[in-house]
C-alpha cells in the first residue's frame, strides 16, 4: 500500500503535524501490525519524529537550525542560494519508520511525525508505504 499526499508550505521554514494522515492511511486500509515509512522526495524537507505537546519545540528547532546553518554565508557557491535548505534537509533525513501495532502508529507518547520545509512556501509531496 502506498499513498501520495501534498500539502502547501506557507513559510520558508516550517514544521507540519502529518501524524493524523499517516494514521488516517492506516486505519483506512485496517492495517492491524506491520510499519510504515514516511518519505520525502524532496533535497530541501524531509521527515522527522519529535515532541507534538509544546508548539515551542518547532519554534526553537527551526531557530536552532538557523543558528547553525544560517541562510547566507558567504562561503556557500550554490547558486540557487539554499545550501542552508539542504544542509538542514540532510540533517532532519529523508524519511522515518514507525511501527504499527494494534492499527495504531507505536509512538511515544509526546511523539508526532513532521514534514519539515526548508526552502519554502512550496506544494510538496510526501508518501506512505506500508509494509
Amino acid at each position: 500500500m502506498l499513498k501520495k499526499l501534498t500539502l502547501k508550505t506557507k513559510t520558508r521554514d516550517q514544521m507540519i503535524d502529518i501524524t493524523h494522515q499517516v494514521q488516517a492511511f492506516i486505519t483506512e486500509n485496517n492495517v492491524r501490525e506491520g510499519s510504515a515509512i514516511v518519505y520525502c522526495p524532496h533535497t530541501t524537507a524531509g521527515i522527522t519524529i519529535n515532541e507534538n505537546a509544546d508548539p515551542d519545540v518547532k519554534t526553537d528547532m527551526i531557530r536552532r537550525f538557523d543558528e547553525v546553518y544560517p541562510w547566507h554565508h558567504p562561503l556557500d557557491r550554490h547558486m540557487e542560494g539554499n545550501t542552508a535548505a539542504h544542509m538542514k534537509a540532510s540533517t532532519v533525513g529523508a524519511s522515518q519508520y514507525v511501527i504499527i501495532k494494534n492499527g495504531q502508529l507505536l509512538l511515544g507518547t509526546w511523539q508526532g511525525i513532521y514534514f519539515c520545509e526548508f526552502d519554502g512556501p512550496r506544494t510538496r509531496t510526501f508518501y506512505i508505504k506500508i509494509l
